[in-house]
């Protein structure tokens, strides 16, 4: 008889789950938004809950949602893994507390102040005076991330891709930065599901998404609006999440999947 390596039979079974929660997590989500909508469209509407349970402002609040956290990913990419990246270089060690300290304050401030904040120093209304302080917030995973993907590289790949031929930036574009994809990659997918969820507070600035349904089922005290803008909030978040388990298991580097 041959004995089975319980540890391969571990990861084919985490494998295994992980792949089925990659099929389900998207199923769900949908049933969950299709489920609410169902209801809430077939519910009796009054006068004030029409005005805002109407296909056209849904897509315009949900597309406004979409763009935020568009908006705060780019931001969060073009600042964070650049500044990771250099933040682990050799000549910049002394600056790294303060940049953590800066990125730590942000994301364990409440979001609401910091967006609060960003408005009354720059009286900025609109989409981007919600992604600015919003990215401001989310950096936080990314750049550690990425920090930690670079450092946790086995030196000796560093020597060898030295030892080839490769300049410093040769080995960080060819080694580091390859090996270092499925940390930033989690990074990303923790800042993306945080945006989704801040995002709602765009509507302080008049920056729109689905925090304006929310507040609007809030304010007139009707609950179908409100457990409809919190349902899609909460289904975009799922799908957000699930892309970015698309993008750490198929993105990375073949060897590391």
């Amino acid at each position: 008889m041959t004995a089975t390596d319980p540890v391969l039979t571990v990861d084919s079974g985490s494998r295994r789950a992980e792949l089925v929660r990659l099929f389900l997590q998207p199923i769900a989500a949908l049933l969950l938004v299709a489920a609410v909508l169902l209801w809430a469209f077939n519910t009796e509407l009054d006068a004030i809950e029409v005005v805002t349970l109407n296909a056209s402002t849904l897509l315009k609040a949900t597309w406004e949602h979409v763009l935020i956290t568009i908006a705060v990913t780019v931001l969060v990419v073009v600042v964070a893994i650049p500044l990771g990246i250099v933040l682990t270089r050799p000549w910049a060690k002394a600056v790294v507390p303060v940049f953590l300290g800066i990125a730590t304050i942000g994301q364990a401030a409440p979001a609401i102040g910091v967006i609060v904040l960003y408005f009354l120093f720059t009286e900025q209304e609109g989409l981007w005076a919600a992604a600015i302080p919003l990215a401001f917030v989310s950096l936080l995973p990314v750049l550690r991330n990425t920090m930690v993907g670079i450092q946790q590289v086995d030196p000796s790949l560093v020597d060898a891709g030295r030892g080839i031929g490769l300049s410093a930036f040769g080995v960080l574009r060819r080694v580091e930065l390859p090996l270092a994809v499925p940390l930033i990659l989690a990074g990303l997918r923790t800042s993306l599901v945080l945006a989704v969820g801040t995002a709602t507070l765009a509507l302080f600035v008049n920056g729109g998404g689905l925090g304006f349904i929310i507040d609007t089922g809030y304010r007139v005290a009707r609950t179908t609006v409100l457990l409809t803008g919190a349902t899609l909030t909460v289904g975009l978040a799922l799908l957000v999440d699930w892309l970015g388990a698309l993008a750490e298991r198929y993105l990375g580097p073949k060897g590391l999947r």
